[in-house]
């Protein structure tokens, strides 16, 4: 199953994904739209920043997920075909048991009167906008195999260019 996966060295906080996010969930799928809408769209990921280092979180779509289990409302389930974790947001009770319950901290409260909100991996695009919008390329999206291989590569061209930098 392809996933989002985080080259955490690479991010700089700025919040791209998040925008790009919203604006994909929004009503009109345009940012100078998006901003005028009541309520405002809810981003599926969420970067937590400290004073040096920033990560995305978003739904990790879990072998066993914790929420699937904790929704009393039977509203978050496994999908067997795609091996997504799917939130119906209409069962919804807004109960937040699956917000307490992630490790991950991805699933999100809503607003007001909107229920709970977690990534869905856009899956009508063949990339993800948080994905396309990150301008470091610090998110990656595939299966986990192909994000190890770019590491990999990643670590030999930073050690490749530390030697050239040297001199």
């Amino acid at each position: 199953m392809k996933r989002i996966f985080v080259d955490e060295e690479r991010c700089l906080g700025c919040r791209s994904c998040e925008i790009a996010c919203a604006i994909k969930h929004s009503s009109s799928h345009k940012l100078e739209k998006a901003i005028q809408e009541q309520p405002l769209p809810i981003s599926r990921i969420r970067v937590r920043k400290d004073e040096e280092n920033a990560i995305p979180l978003q739904c990790r779509h879990c072998p066993e997920p914790c929420c699937v289990y904790a929704c009393i409302a039977g509203g978050i389930r496994k999908d067997e075909k795609t091996g997504l974790v799917v939130f119906e947001e209409k069962k919804c009770v807004r109960c937040y048991s699956c917000v307490m319950v992630c490790p991950f901290a991805a699933i999100k409260l809503g607003e007001e009167e909107q229920p709970a909100v977690k990534c869905d991996l856009c899956q009508e695009e063949e990339i993800p906008p948080c994905v396309r919008a990150c301008p470091t390329g610090a998110l990656f999206f595939g299966q986990a195999e192909e994000f190890q291989e770019l590491m990999e590569k990643r670590k030999k061209r930073g050690k490749k260019n530390a030697l050239l930098n040297i001199g």
